[in-house]
């Protein structure tokens, strides 16, 4: 990490530099909000998309509304899809007082985590145009499917939607590229 801080310090400008101090901070920080929060998965949320405003003020040297947005679609995204995971480990995190989203919606859980999707959806969509909506799309059909793997919140249905995300990425990317391409 202090490498990677002093290639912040000596190669970008200094919003990068003062967001980076954020982004260190809440990786400092997650590891132990198991311990004291149940909403680990929020701030776990926060640290990926820190990375977010960081490359958007690297390149651009500030932040737009659209940088809120995708750091917002990003943050809610990842609570979704670590609930599911934290479904999985449910039971056994009772057991040894481990705290989590999974825990703290109970058997709002799906609701929830159905709400999360459609926002990011949402977010996406405010934020996109063309055929990004393409992808949209398909990352809102890929969570639909979501919902009916974890619909009977089994461990091995939790776990296939929540590894089940990345192809729901690849939609909005393939989105993104089809209309940069088009």
């Amino acid at each position: 990490m202090p490498v990677s801080f002093l290639m912040v310090v000596f190669f970008t400008n200094t919003l990068t530099l003062y967001l980076s101090f954020g982004g260190a901070l809440l990786a400092f920080i997650y590891p132990f909000m198991k311990r004291y929060t149940h909403l680990p998965q929020l701030f776990l949320g926060a640290a990926f998309s820190w990375a977010i405003p960081m490359a958007w003020a690297a390149e651009a040297g500030e932040l737009s509304q659209l940088t809120w947005l995708l750091f917002t679609a990003n943050v809610l995204w990842t609570v979704a899809y670590d609930t599911l995971y934290a479904m999985v480990d449910r039971d056994d995190d009772l057991k040894v007082g481990i705290k989590s989203t999974a825990i703290l919606f109970g058997d709002a859980d799906r609701v929830i985590i159905g709400i999360l999707q459609a926002l990011v959806v949402v977010v996406l969509v405010i934020a996109g145009n063309s055929f990004y909506y393409l992808g949209v799309v398909g990352m809102a059909t890929l969570f639909v499917y979501h919902q009916y793997l974890a619909r009977e919140r089994a461990r091995a249905g939790c776990f296939k939607a929540f590894l089940n995300n990345n192809w729901a990425g690849f939609a909005v990317v393939v989105g993104l590229a089809l209309d940069l391409a088009l």
